[in-house]
């Protein structure tokens, strides 16, 4: 019984959030973590969601070295991103929508520019290294 556990621990750590590549996205993955480019993104879209509530949609492509996948932009996430951003996804979920490959940040996940991560741990007067 005791072991059990353990292994049950040992699974879950295993699957901890940690960076992946596109390529080894499957559908049904949960907390995924990633770093990518924008490629493009489409204009939004206004849906009705399946609790009534009305809700701007939007595709765009992402992509590292080792492929590109769909992510689904929501609402205020739309107007976070353009293209050629670098961006960093977590707690993301794979899935398939119309037989193509997507990510869904969900309410859980966080999307966040690579450029906003940089230059709010540097300090204003840190000195530039390689200037």
């Amino acid at each position: 019984m005791e072991t059990d556990t353990i292994r049950r621990y040992i699974s879950r750590k295993g699957r901890a959030t940690h960076g992946r590549s596109i390529k080894d996205l499957r559908s049904g993955m949960k907390h995924v973590n990633l770093k990518a480019k924008i490629l493009e993104v489409a204009e939004p879209r206004r849906v009705i969601t399946r609790h009534g509530n009305y809700a701007s949609v939007a595709k765009a492509v992402i992509g590292d070295e080792t492929g590109t996948i769909n992510l689904c932009l929501w609402n205020e996430q739309i107007g976070c991103v353009s293209v050629g951003d670098t961006v960093q996804i977590e707690n993301a979920r794979a899935s398939l929508f119309r037989g193509e490959r997507q990510l869904s940040i969900g309410t859980r996940g966080q999307l966040n520019n690579v450029e906003d991560i940089i230059s709010q741990s540097a300090p204003a007067d840190a000195p530039v290294v390689g200037a």
